[in-house]
């Protein structure tokens, strides 16, 4: 196994001649700092995460937090997605349990998201280098977390801090860097099997790694690691805390008025005709337009009568939070291989070949239908009269708003698979260190519609001829029109590709009074290029619950990029370190942009160094942003402020979901960013060490929409945006990518890393790692007040004021323990959730804060066979209660929660050398 990266320990005796620049950014987890005695033996220079030039490893202060593979495997954790919870910096980034929705934008992206200030905003590589984003248009711009090996990472570097002036655009938020390992021999053998308490959710996992060769003797390694992953599905039935958090009690209003036996959605001058005959339901004159003649009864437990609910007084509701999945069915393939060839002493040819497949099946509730049948064939309306109401376009046709739960759950399969493939050449020539490499990376996702889709015409006309039944089961016939109409194809076919050849090399160039000055240069050429088909089904607009957006089609887009950059890192004293690092980047159409970063380091004595940086970065407007085409979709509930005047500001008759059209804008241009940080990392003792970092991002000329809420609240300046019909009511809001607005995030980052710590009854150890902001606030257009989502669930996401990572640690012998504690602290919700039915607004709710504890223990056996045991979530601890609106789960925020409850795992390991 290649050798752990964890500094830490005595560290700042040698640093005031030692750091060559890592003076610079954000949070010093590990801070590691040099050790005291001077190494008897040339140490070798490494890379860093922030910077270009090697440097020597145990004498360089990481200005990341670093995150070793015996953390990971103490955590339990499989995948890069749940490692990436666990970094307190991370908020709001997109997971699988976002992904659970039916029709959504991007389905299965995993994405980190650092700062909470954008997926787009945070730069993940693999090696130091560049992956393909996934493919898939949206409004993320990121790459998919699924295709990061992670059974092969050796460490995880998160670079607290903007990086543009190195890595150029999406580093405005910070960098996570994936370190594979670099030089493994033998084999290893690796099984986990994991079960929840409640059932469903379980996993299990298997790893294969080899390798041969060794550089300093044979001059080559050759190795490659196999990993395999599958996860069960968790339907909400499985989960008892579903029923404690009380949907249907708190938010009936947000559930859905299709159900199984159909409400009827009653024209104005059906309801008035009846209203006037006298007809009665549930021995009552109606008064709404959506009814259900089952009523009280509706088919429980699903389908249920709440007067107070979306169904109102004469309808049923549809619970679908009682018939849905909270987490999905997943299998995951990675395969990664590095060969590297020794060519001389100094030179050494290298190559890594990376392929990923990830397949997740999203289940939602049973379809939704919009259907048709004459008033002649429901028995309780044959003789209403309804045929005589001539006002309407058909008279005596009823619309059906149903469930076709005989059909099954709307599923679909998203498959995003990656190839990354790299050839590259590094060493040391004339006294420059280099590396210079060709990277081929690629992106595809299919979506494929793969059940409880039907095709639409066919099933009205199934419905109209009697053989589908809205109101009960239907017949054999019935049910074998439903089977022959499922829809099984992938509908949307995205593809993206990156081709790069990147160099670097560094050098010292003269003696300064604390060291030497370093000197690194470099370049970057890439093409990018993003392919999105929608299938002819899906075009043809016949997929129910699956529309086809009018004008989509299928798109070819690419664009070039070049950039070069500079970096210097000056030792001027032995207290006192420099770095002056650019870069200058050009988009084709888009145009450029120079990122400049200054640093500096402080020591006054061995165990204190202050640390500061200043710089301006970055991001580039997607391929997405700059030519997707034309989306259709809708607003949560919201009020027209013009039809609201009318009706005396009565939300229920001026309130709804109005159509969106959204447009992108080939004519962005970049996101500017200027940041700065301040730190301090301290040695008490040589068991502790500790910093605290300040750091404030403000970014402007951001690429945003404004939000629909906020041009309905403003129509005096946004009321062009929102276009209506002849009758003044909305027939569309224009949503289009622009450049306006600013966002402002600032806050504080703490670690605390206590080690070994030697006892009677063995070595302890532990480390906190906290992120506490002070703000962070988004302007959505100029002149706009600031809106602040701190502490407050605002339009898509909250971030929380504090979040940390707490762990503890035992060893002795061949025994191992960790006690670890993920905590999240509680936030005004949402809170503007609108029933329509009486115009109501959602009861004002806290959600409490969410704090996770974990335990594993792990026993060597022998050099060979190593077995662990752990349990997650060990307080069985379950989501808090939310009445947010804006995901498809209702009841609690999934963006930062886990429904899955307690965990037990086990994983077994075997090494042979």
């Amino acid at each position: 196994m290649s050798k752990q990266y964890r500094p830490s320990g005595p560290c700042l005796s040698t640093l005031a001649h030692a750091v060559r620049a890592a003076l610079v950014l954000g949070l010093c987890s590990g801070a590691a700092l040099a050790q005291t005695a001077a190494p008897a033996t040339p140490l070798p220079r490494v890379e860093i995460t922030g910077s270009a030039i090697r440097q020597i490893e145990s004498e360089t202060p990481l200005p990341v937090q670093v995150v070793t593979r015996e953390e990971i495997e103490k955590a339990g954790v499989t995948t890069a997605a749940e490692l990436m919870t666990r970094i307190s910096a991370n908020v709001g980034g997109l997971t699988d349990g976002v992904s659970i929705n039916v029709g959504g934008d991007q389905r299965g992206l995993n994405s980190a998201n650092l700062r909470g200030i954008g997926t787009s905003s945070t730069l993940v590589l693999l090696n130091g280098r560049r992956m393909a984003n996934f493919a898939s248009p949206g409004d993320d711009a990121g790459v998919d977390l699924n295709n990061i090996p992670a059974a092969a990472i050796a460490r995880v570097e998160v670079l607290m801090d903007g990086a543009s002036a190195l890595y150029g655009t999406d580093a405005i938020g910070g960098v996570i860097n994936f370190i594979t390992r670099k030089d493994f021999h033998g084999i290893e053998l690796n099984a986990y099997r994991g079960t929840t308490d409640e059932g469903g959710a379980g996993k299990r996992a298997g790893t294969i790694s080899a390798g041969i060769g060794d550089i300093g003797q044979d001059g080559y390694n050759l190795f490659a690691v196999f990993d395999w992953q599958g996860t069960d599905a968790l339907r909400s039935s499985q989960r008892s805390f579903i029923p404690e958090l009380r949907i249907p009690e708190r938010l009936g209003h947000l559930l859905s008025g299709f159900t199984s036996p159909a409400n009827i959605r009653l024209t104005s001058a059906q309801r008035d005709y009846l209203q006037e005959s006298g007809f009665l339901l549930n021995g009552r004159p109606i008064t709404n337009r959506l009814i259900n003649l089952s009523i009280p009864n509706c088919s429980p437990p699903a389908n249920l009568y709440l007067p107070a609910g979306t169904g109102g007084v004469d309808a049923c509701t549809y619970d679908y939070m009682g018939d849905t999945e909270l987490y999905p069915k997943s299998n995951k393939q990675n395969f990664l291989s590095r060969g590297v060839l020794k060519l001389d002493a100094n030179n050494q040819l290298y190559a890594e070949v990376a392929l990923s497949r990830s397949r997740t099946n999203y289940v939602g509730s049973s379809a939704r239908v919009t259907g048709y049948i004459d008033a002649s064939r429901v028995p309780a309306l044959a003789n209403a009269g309804l045929e005589n109401v001539t006002d309407d376009d058909v008279p005596g046709e009823l619309e059906l708003r149903m469930r076709l739960t005989e059909a099954g759950n709307r599923t679909s399969e998203l498959t995003s698979q990656s190839q990354r493939y790299v050839l590259g050449l590094t060493g040391t020539v004339a006294g420059w260190d280099y590396d210079i490499g060709v990277n081929h990376s690629v992106n595809v996702v299919k979506d494929k519609d793969m059940h409880g889709y039907v095709l639409y015409n066919e099933l009205l006309e199934g419905i109209a001829a009697g053989l589908i039944n809205p109101f009960g089961p239907s017949g054999a016939e019935g049910r074998a029109l439903l089977d022959r109409i499922q829809v099984n194809d992938v509908v949307r076919h995205s593809k993206g590709t990156m081709d790069s050849i990147d160099f670097k090399a560094s050098r010292t160039v003269l003696p300064l009074a604390g060291g030497d000055l370093a000197l690194a240069v470099g370049g970057e050429v890439r093409r990018e290029r993003t392919d999105f088909t929608p299938s002819a089904l899906l075009m043809s607009d016949n997929i129910n619950n699956d529309a086809a957006p009018e004008g989509g089609k299928a798109t070819s887009d690419k664009r070039h990029v070049s950039a070069i950059f500079g970096e210097l890192q000056a030792p001027f004293t032995k207290e006192w370190q420099g770095q002056l690092s650019a870069r200058y980047d050009r988009y084709q159409q888009v145009g450029g942009a120079l990122s400049p970063k200054v640093g500096v380091s402080y020591t006054p004595v061995k165990s204190v160094m202050l640390r500061g940086s200043a710089g301006r970065g970055f991001r580039a407007p997607s391929m997405t942003d700059l030519y997707r085409p034309t989306v259709y979709s809708s607003t949560a509930t919201l009020p027209d402020p013009v039809y609201c005047a009318t009706v005396e500001n009565n939300y229920a008759d001026c309130a709804d979901n109005w159509d969106t059209r959204r447009y992108s804008n080939a004519d962005l241009k970049p996101e500017r960013s200027k940041q700065f940080s301040l730190g301090a990392v301290v040695e008490a003792g040589k068991h502790v060490t500790a910093s605290l970092d300040y750091w404030n991002i403000r970014r402007t000329n951001l690429i945003s929409e404004l939000g629909d809420d906020i041009i309905l609240g403003n129509l005096a300046k946004y009321g062009d945006l929102v276009h209506r019909d002849e009758d003044g009511l909305i027939d569309y809001i224009e949503l289009r990518k622009e450049n306006r607005g600013a966002q402002v995030a600032r806050g504080l980052d703490l670690m605390v890393d206590v080690h070994g710590v030697d006892t009677g009854i063995g070595r302890f150890g532990g480390r906190l790692t906290g992120t506490y902001v002070l703000k962070s606030k988004v302007q959505t257009g100029p002149g706009d007040p600031f809106v602040s989502n701190l502490g407050r669930f605002v339009t898509d996401m909250v971030v929380q004021r504090w979040r940390h990572t707490l762990s503890f640690d035992w060893e002795r012998g061949p025994l191992s323990a960790s006690l670890s504690n993920t905590f999240s602290s509680g936030y005004d919700d949402q809170n503007s959730a609108i029933n329509v039915d009486d115009g109501s607004v959602v009861a004002a709710n806290r959600v409490s804060s969410y704090s996770l504890w974990d335990l594993s223990g792990a026993w060597a056996v022998n050099k060979a066979w190593k077995v662990r045991a752990g349990v997650q979530n060990l307080a069985d601890k379950s989501p808090p209660y939310s009445n947010q609106a804006y995901f498809f789960l209702s009841g609690y925020d999934p963006t930062y929660t886990d429904p899955r409850g307690r965990r037990f795992y086990a994983s077994v390991n075997y090494v042979f050398k």
